[in-house]
């Protein structure tokens, strides 16, 4: 009968509806051989915690609750055990964007359980977790006491006192924000909130942080509506609603990686007869843009605007120029 976790259900729904039922016939209806069926009631019984009793003067198998009216429930039992590998394969995805083990140590004791219901018999779990690798090239580490206090702050609706480095004044501020949404992206995580000091949203890099106290002071309160449309216009994690529209043309060398590739939710693609590609693209910042534009050297061109072609130009001739430089 199905698998092991229906089988665990199924036995101690029977035995609780009918108050005792025999070896035979859980047999019968579970269709399973008597050595699985044996194992299947040490199973529940010693490593989940059931309470089944056999009464030999009936032959037959109880649950066993005391005189409390407490009542036992198998946890996790509506997981089969398809879904349950489908959760280790997420726990594993988790952890390694977990980049000092902070969320991990939170969920070891739903990996415990996990481990305990596929039982000894199923495919080696830790075997299924060396399996899925995430390569995260340049990643920007954020130390776990940061990273919980940002939660905590955000779950629990609370504002935060942050001791933030601003690298691109490469100075450190005092603020008091009220978070809304946590971002990860490109192997690190961001925070939107809503800053006191400067009276709008904002977007904060967890790991320039210096420090995060949370505060007994009930956050700000913005619609996750209003969060999107200002701070999710731009390209990349630059945030921003004034939005300018870029215009690149890619080579056909290129052209079947970067047509499978979502630059930005709202691009469009535009195949051109010689096989090279178009693509427009809104943008509010763009230093992530012309970044990203580097890595693909001849094979792109900014059409528009003016401005944006003009910062490409001047990136590629300080690279030539360090080249040029002699030793």
């Amino acid at each position: 009968m199905g698998s092991k976790t229906e089988r665990f259900y199924k036995i101690e729904l029977m035995i609780r509806n009918r108050g005792q039922v025999s070896f035979e016939e859980m047999l019968t209806e579970l269709e399973v051989s008597r050595a699985t069926l044996k194992r299947d009631l040490q199973f529940l019984r010693d490593r989940l915690g059931a309470p089944i009793v056999y009464h030999r003067d009936d032959n037959a198998y109880r649950l066993d609750e005391g005189d409390h009216g407490d009542k036992h429930e198998l946890p996790g039992m509506w997981f089969d055990e398809r879904e349950l590998y489908a959760m280790l394969m997420a726990h594993q995805l988790l952890s390694q964007l977990d980049q000092d083990g902070t969320l991990s140590r939170h969920m070891a004791p739903l990996l415990d359980r996990i481990y305990q219901l596929l039982g000894t018999d199923a495919t080696p779990s830790k075997d299924v977790m060396r399996r899925v690798r995430i390569i995260s090239p340049a990643r920007r580490a954020v130390p776990g006491v940061v990273f919980e206090t940002v939660a905590a702050a955000l779950l629990a609706r609370k504002r935060l006192h942050l001791q933030y480095f601003t690298r691109s004044r490469k100075k450190a501020t005092e603020r008091v924000v009220s978070p809304q949404r946590l971002i990860h992206y490109r192997n690190t995580w961001y925070l939107d909130a809503w800053c006191h000091e400067s009276d709008e949203l904002r977007r904060f890099a967890l790991d320039a942080m210096e420090q995060a106290t949370l505060l007994d002071t009930k956050a700000k309160d913005l619609s996750l509506k209003r969060v999107e449309q200002e701070l999710d216009g731009g390209y990349g994690i630059f945030a921003g609603n004034q939005v300018k529209w870029a215009t690149l043309q890619f080579s056909a060398d290129v052209t079947q990686w970067v047509q499978r590739e979502e630059w930005h939710p709202e691009q469009r693609l535009t195949s051109q007869p010689d096989g090279s590609l178009k693509m427009e693209l809104p943008f509010v910042d763009q230093t992530e843009l012309v970044m990203d534009l580097m890595r693909f050297g001849p094979d792109v061109k900014v059409v528009s605007p003016a401005g944006l072609r003009q910062a490409v130009v001047d990136r590629l001739a300080q690279a030539q120029a360090q080249y040029a430089k002699r030793a």
